[in-house]
Formats: structure tokens, sequence, C-alpha cells
């Protein structure tokens, strides 16, 4: 497991360049990415040797039509009726990878609720507040960030709500 200081390292992604950019303490994390592991949450979390409770996945859904992130640990699983509830909408389905992946300008298993391509509302599952920092996707498979989740829902403006199920 490498880790890397705030300082903006060459060949940055935007996830990394936008944490730069506010001047937010964070920590990377690059591991060796396992194409054959079944979950790219739990292979960071094993492979960063960090609780799955503080690993949290970035899902895009499809909430009454819009678009939006969800941020939950990978521990669990996303609630899409609590996804709905917490930004006013009726329904929620899991929105196509494809369509994700060009909005996001992000690669599945790498999406990042940074530097995103297009800003799409956020939540932020709730029980990221019990931790100091939490991690999450730096905008590619192998490569997590360590940030605060009050910096992290201050950047993206996320909502923090129950949306995580274990």
């Amino acid at each position: 497991m490498a880790k890397k200081s705030k300082k903006q390292q060459p060949g940055g992604t935007p996830a990394t360049v936008a944490l730069t950019t506010a001047g937010v303490d964070f920590t990377v994390h690059a591991y060796d990415h396992d194409p054959s592991h079944p979950s790219y949450g739990e292979e960071a979390a094993e492979a960063m040797g960090v609780s799955p409770d503080r690993v949290f996945k970035t899902l895009v859904a499809d909430v009454d039509g819009t678009l939006t992130v969800a941020v939950v640990p990978v521990a669990g699983s996303l609630d899409l009726k609590a996804l709905a509830s917490a930004v006013g909408g009726k329904r929620a389905a899991m929105a196509d990878p494809t369509l994700a992946e060009r909005t996001t300008g992000y690669v599945r298993g790498g999406i990042s609720p940074l530097g995103q391509r297009k800003k799409l509302p956020t939540v932020l599952d709730d029980s990221a507040s019990a931790h100091a920092t939490i991690c999450v996707s730096a905008g590619r498979r192998g490569l997590e960030v360590e940030v605060s989740p009050t910096d992290l829902a201050k950047l993206t403006e996320a909502v923090l709500a129950p949306i995580g199920r274990a």
C-alpha cells in the first residue's frame, strides 16, 4: 500500500485535483487492483487494511429521472427507497452503468463523488459522521482518498441521510 500526502502528484485524477484546489487535507491510498476480485469496495478495504465501515462506495442511481450519487459503506448496501426520500423523490433505481460512466467521467469501480464531469445531487450515508475520516474512490480502480466526511459533504454539497443498510 502506497501513501501519498496532500500535495498534488503528477497524473492526479479530477477527484484529487478538486481536493487540492479546495485546500482540503486528504491522503491518497494506492493499491494493486485485482480485476478478478468480486467487490471493488471490499478489495479496497482489504488492500488498505481499513474497516469496511470506513470505506465508502459511490453508486449512481436514477431518482425520478435525475441521476443521483449515493455514497454508502462498502460493508452494506444502498437502500433505494431511502435515497429517493432523501432527495424528495418517489422512486429510485440503479442507473445504467454506461450512463453513469459517461455522466461522471469515471469508470465503474472507480467512480468518485468528487470531480465528476457533471455535478449531480449527492447523498452521503449519515454513518460517515461517526468517523474522523472515510475513504472514497479517487477516480480510478486501485486509488482511494481518505478525507473527513465533513469536507466530503461540503465539497459535493451532499445531503446526509440514512441511505445505507447493513
